[in-house]
């Protein structure tokens, strides 16, 4: 017996601010940063019954060590939600917060749900794994010439994308220094305040007659834009993965910590609380690319998640495009044809970072939080994905 697919609401969503690997957050733990996100979520729709969430889904690039043992159950435990609220993480490389909405919306458009939530979190201060120890590559990778992209590191993936499409250095540093300068123009103008649940830190220090003194410190700002970025100090950075490339440290988006939840429900369940939803889930779409290009995935992803939304790209108002590499967002807004004002009005990944998994769900309570204050009608959510894969979310204000 089929039923009818109904309509999944965007109600709320909240971020950490993004802080630099080994910055402010290098001894926070993820599993702290998703209950962080979580309990804020919950307190700005007071008279929500927790134990009605269906599940928390939560993306995850790197679920292993902190980040191991299903982060996501262990993170809403210790936000203190009901027992009976289950949780699962989930791994599609960048993607998977963004792949937690779309999985959550999907539970509620079936009808197996009415209250869900979506998240990501991810800290690479956390994951030694990341700078290249404790991979373990099949070795069926290196026996087959047409496997080899799968072992490439991102960075070379942005060389390769550069080369074929012909992006150059110039382009690539001057598209860097606007992400910094609309993202330093966005928190000087309070732009992300909305979305971001400040986050206390906490250290231990030595006092007086060894005792230990703790320092508490409030997070409230992404920690990635600089103000003092400049054009002739990006020109001078050298390349990091191929020597006569054009992909550096400056031009490639910063490793990050951060997590970010969204809270989902059904006509029902808006109807049963009394919330009046931000923003209609419209689709999501994944596509596969060469892993050698993976950069280029959003190019195949965003046409099929237009489609399935019945949408053109001239309706969309607002782009969130993760900025991996410079060189790979430029070639996919060239290849796409998009309108540079409409993507990443408040920079990107170059300049605020991208946390991997938690990337998704950091920018859906960016989009929605614009939603909320009239700046766009349509919005969309794209990012490249490691190991050659696209994908790019559709969603509409209500």
């Amino acid at each position: 017996m089929s039923k009818e697919i109904q309509d999944a609401y965007l109600v709320a969503a909240v971020r950490t601010p993004v802080a630099r690997r080994n910055g402010a957050f290098r001894r926070v733990r993820p599993d702290d940063m998703l209950a962080h996100v979580l309990r804020a979520l919950l307190a700005r729709v007071p008279g929500v019954d927790a134990g009605e969430i269906g599940d928390v889904i939560t993306g995850c690039a790197m679920p292993e060590a902190e980040q191991g043992m299903n982060v996501a159950r262990i993170g809403l435990l210790l936000a203190g939600l009901p027992e009976r609220v289950p949780g699962v993480t989930i791994n599609r490389f960048c993607a998977s917060g963004l792949q937690a909405v779309a999985d959550a919306a999907n539970r509620i458009r079936l009808g197996e749900a009415d209250v869900m939530i979506a998240a990501g979190t991810e800290s690479m201060s956390a994951m030694p794994q990341i700078m290249g120890n404790k991979v373990s590559l099949n070795p069926e990778i290196f026996a087959h010439p047409e496997n080899v992209g799968i072992a490439y590191g991102m960075g070379l993936t942005a060389e390769k994308v550069a080369e074929r499409w012909q992006v150059s250095r110039a382009d690539q540093d001057a598209f860097a220094l606007e992400s910094h300068r609309r993202a330093t123009a966005a928190i000087a103008a309070g732009r992300f305040r909305d979305e971001i649940a400040p986050y206390p830190v906490r250290a231990h220090l030595p006092g007086e007659g060894g005792t230990v003194r703790i320092a508490e410190r409030l997070v409230e700002d992404d920690e990635g834009p600089r103000v003092d970025a400049s054009a002739d100090g990006l020109a001078k950075l050298k390349p990091v993965f191929a020597a006569r490339g054009s992909v550096t440290a400056g031009n490639s988006s910063q490793m990050s910590d951060g997590a970010g939840a969204v809270l989902l429900m059904s006509e029902r369940a808006l109807k049963r609380y009394g919330c009046a939803p931000v923003a209609r889930f419209r689709s999501y779409a994944v596509a596969g690319v060469p892993p050698e290009i993976m950069g280029i995935g959003p190019v195949e992803a965003i046409p099929r998640a237009l489609a399935q939304a019945g949408l053109h790209l001239r309706d969309i108002d607002w782009i969130e495009l993760n900025e991996a590499f410079a060189a790979q967002a430029l070639c996919v807004s060239r290849q796409l044809g998009l309108d540079a004002q409409k993507v990443n009005p408040l920079g990107g990944a170059i300049a605020l970072g991208h946390p991997l998994g938690a990337t998704g769900a950091i920018r859906t309570a960016t989009l929605l939080a614009a939603m909320a204050r009239g700046e766009a009608r349509y919005g969309m959510i794209s990012m490249c994905i490691g190991t050659g894969m696209g994908a790019a979310g559709v969603f509409e204000r209500v």
